[in-house]
């Protein structure tokens, strides 16, 4: 008997954990706003009432799908940090083609190894659940704090204000996301697509890192040499 609380916890997580899964699994061909809560307890096998001890309505289930998705891809941007980029790059990182080449390729990584997260973000992320949307953002927006807080400690970033930094640093998080997304649409087999959307990714890259060290300077001066202040 005093096993039985233990016991009775494990099959509450079990339960939640095949919601989530079968949520998960619907979502892959279909938004969440047209899912209903009766055929997600019809693919786990148990009641509809079942579902709401583990959460108040379907909002609650996408949003803790949120966590899940973007939950691991913290790791993934604490990775990129380390190891360099040509934007959130260490001051110690090496040349900047091949650090990009390693963001690019942790990002591909990251999209093949959670296909149907980077599907449930993508469509969600300007879907019609308002608290899955908003706890996207949210998620995403401290993806963009961290970023800024290591673009800020490069010597690159000499002359930038923070608000300027937090601007990049969303280019970059956005670009993450939308390679991201790309990547999942693309078929494993079809080398040639895949091949195209990490040199598109690279090449963005490229593009956002010329601007960032060209900015201080033709922020100060163009326009007659005005400052925003």
């Amino acid at each position: 008997m005093s096993h039985t609380p233990g016991v009775r916890q494990a099959q509450k997580e079990q339960t939640r954990r095949a919601l989530l899964d079968a949520g998960l699994r619907l979502l892959d061909r279909q938004s969440l706003s047209s899912l209903g809560l009766r055929e997600v307890t019809r693919e786990v096998g148990v009641a509809p009432a079942a579902f709401y001890r583990h959460f108040p309505d379907m909002a609650a289930l996408g949003v803790a799908l949120v966590g899940e998705a973007l939950g691991s891809l913290h790791a993934v941007v604490r990775e990129v940090m380390a190891g360099g980029t040509d934007g959130p790059a260490p001051a110690n990182s090496s040349d900047p083609t091949d650090l990009i080449d390693r963001a690019v390729a942790l990002t591909v990584a990251y999209a093949d190894e959670h296909r149907a997260h980077v599907r449930f973000i993508a469509r969600e992320r300007y879907g019609g659940v308002r608290p899955v949307r908003e706890a996207i953002a949210a998620e995403l927006d401290r993806f963009t704090t961290e970023v800024a807080a290591g673009l800020a400690a490069q010597p690159e970033s000499a002359g930038w204000r923070p608000a300027e930094l937090r601007v990049l640093a969303g280019l970059y998080v956005d670009h993450m996301v939308l390679t991201a997304a790309a990547v999942m649409e693309a078929p494993r087999e079809d080398t040639a697509a895949r091949a195209s959307i990490a040199e598109t990714a690279r090449l963005r890259m490229r593009i956002v890192s010329l601007g960032r060290r060209h900015w201080p300077r033709e922020r100060v001066g163009g326009a007659g040499g005005t400052s925003d202040g």
